[in-house]
């Protein structure tokens, strides 16, 4: 997806509490391999682990940061079965964003869970990503508790 934004903003979306918060979660714990908390505005390194929360959704993803190199990459484990990078490349007046989503199992019920619904959250949440930076928007629910809705988290990805 190309996004019309410096590319040092988008890898602070990424790559920070502070970031990621502002557009994708609702929390974000980043802890260093030797358990401090990471600060809000301190960038992620590989071998910290996170915690995330979105709004109306209960749950919660744990994984490990892979990789971070500070300014373009990052790659981090997912859905507890699979690992995601996200790549950040200059093209003039905006910069090519590209996420993957790979080492997924094959199983009927990890494709229905990651296949299938992880395509479908992340299209949301890149598009989530792109109206917050340039039109100043956030397309997910902030303001009703869609908790008891099902379909929220999954179909809708309303998180």
């Amino acid at each position: 997806m190309y996004i019309k934004a410096p590319q040092e903003k988008l890898y602070w979306c990424w790559a920070t509490k502070e970031g990621i918060e502002s557009w994708f979660l609702r929390n974000a714990a980043y802890t260093t391999p030797d358990g401090t908390q990471r600060k809000a505005e301190e960038h992620i390194k590989a071998g910290d682990t996170y915690v995330w929360e979105w709004y109306n959704w209960n749950g919660q993803e744990k994984g490990e940061i892979r990789k971070a190199n500070g300014k373009d990459y990052l790659e981090f484990s997912f859905a507890e079965v699979s690992k995601v990078s996200v790549t950040l490349e200059n093209k003039g007046d905006a910069v090519l964003l590209t996420l993957k989503q790979f080492e997924i199992p094959t199983d009927e019920k990890t494709k229905m869970d990651v296949y299938n619904g992880c395509s479908c959250g992340w299209t949301f949440w890149l598009a989530n990503l792109k109206a917050y930076l340039e039109h100043g928007i956030l397309l997910n629910e902030k303001e009703f508790d869609l908790t008891e809705i099902p379909q929220a988290g999954h179909v809708f990805v309303n998180m």
